[in-house]
């Protein structure tokens, strides 16, 4: 939790204590993520011995049924094949995919740049464009385009992210045919191939946080603009673009880190949804084959990871929010 800073107590001494309770409490909630996970995948319907052996339609025998079983540890009590995951967990291991039988770790490190390749590109449109459309529409109140803009960022904000990404398509690649419709390139071969497979994706997955950041810099930018130290500023003739971007938007900014923060870890989840539409291969495309097939280890492995990651972002930007005011401190 952030508070004001009273100066009773030295900072460097608050956040380090700060730091060990987040820290302490991400590790219960991981515990409590995976225990969770763990229980729901073994309670879906489907039988990962069935997918592996091919199906129905390959007709398997018992005995290659139980063989299998007993080969994976799937005929151990469903306790027994929690503390055998756990204590694997603890030490690192994730396990290895029960249909390719590859260790988890390596895919995931295979795949996980591609998915940071996207959400890297779409934070660097989001955050600059929704900051910089924030800023025009405050300074725009009450004009016919500030309405203009924000009823369109109310549109990008709702609308779901699966129907932007397959708008895109139909308009950008079947129509007008300027980007691929999907698949992956990888940089080292083709650069420009790359870059054009990845504006389709990057886009879909920014739309949202675009709209959502240039509401929050809006609304903020207004009550900045309507103080006191604003008007003092332009009653001194300083250029307004001083007063704008310099005084008013420093302030500003303390509320839209937060979102920022937040929206990094939702778009780690985003691009489950627009890898699987691009047949992107990073991590989000890994996880919704791995639900399809049942291959639990891969999907407990890919949750964490995620959930993992979305903690540790938000425990930065805290962080980052007390070293950009010196007012406040951590608790």
């Amino acid at each position: 939790m952030l508070i004001p800073a009273d100066g009773a107590e030295r900072p460097g001494v608050v956040i380090v204590v700060y730091l060990v309770r987040r820290l302490a409490l991400t590790f219960v909630l991981m515990f409590a993520v995976s225990t969770t996970i763990f229980m729901m995948l073994h309670m879906l319907p489907g039988d990962p011995v069935m997918a592996i052996l091919g199906g129905i339609q390959s007709q398997p025998t018992m005995e290659q049924i139980e063989a299998i079983r007993h080969q994976l540890g799937l005929d151990e009590p469903l306790g027994v094949q929690y503390i055998t995951w756990l204590s694997n967990l603890i030490r690192g291991d994730l396990g290895s995919s029960l249909i390719t039988s590859r260790p988890i770790i390596g895919d995931l490190a295979l795949r996980f740049p591609r998915t940071l390749q996207l959400v890297v590109s779409s934070l660097a449109l989001s955050v600059p464009l929704g900051i910089g459309l924030g800023i025009v529409t405050a300074q725009l109140r009450g004009r016919g385009s500030d309405s203009i803009i924000s009823a369109t960022a109310l549109v990008g904000f709702s609308t779901p992210v699966f129907v932007v990404a397959l708008l895109m398509i139909i308009v950008f690649s079947l129509k007008l045919d300027w980007f691929p419709s999907q698949g992956y390139y990888p940089p080292s071969q083709n650069l420009s191939d790359f870059l054009r497979s990845l504006v389709l994706p990057s886009i879909a997955l920014a739309i949202g946080p675009v709209a959502s950041t240039m509401r929050l810099t809006r609304a903020a930018m207004v009550e900045q603009l309507g103080l006191d130290y604003v008007r003092t500023a332009r009653s001194k003739g300083l250029p307004e673009r001083v007063v704008v971007y310099r005084h008013a938007l420093k302030n500003a900014l303390m509320p839209v880190v937060t979102v920022v923060g937040l929206q990094i870890g939702h778009m780690f989840g985003g691009s489950v949804i627009v890898e699987s539409i691009f047949n992107w291969p990073g991590v989000g495309n890994f996880l919704i084959k791995a639900i399809i097939e049942r291959d639990y280890p891969v999907v407990q492995g890919v949750v964490l990871i995620i959930a993992g990651l979305f903690m540790l972002i938000n425990l930065a930007t805290d962080l980052f929010y007390a070293v950009l005011d010196p007012r406040i401190r951590v608790r």
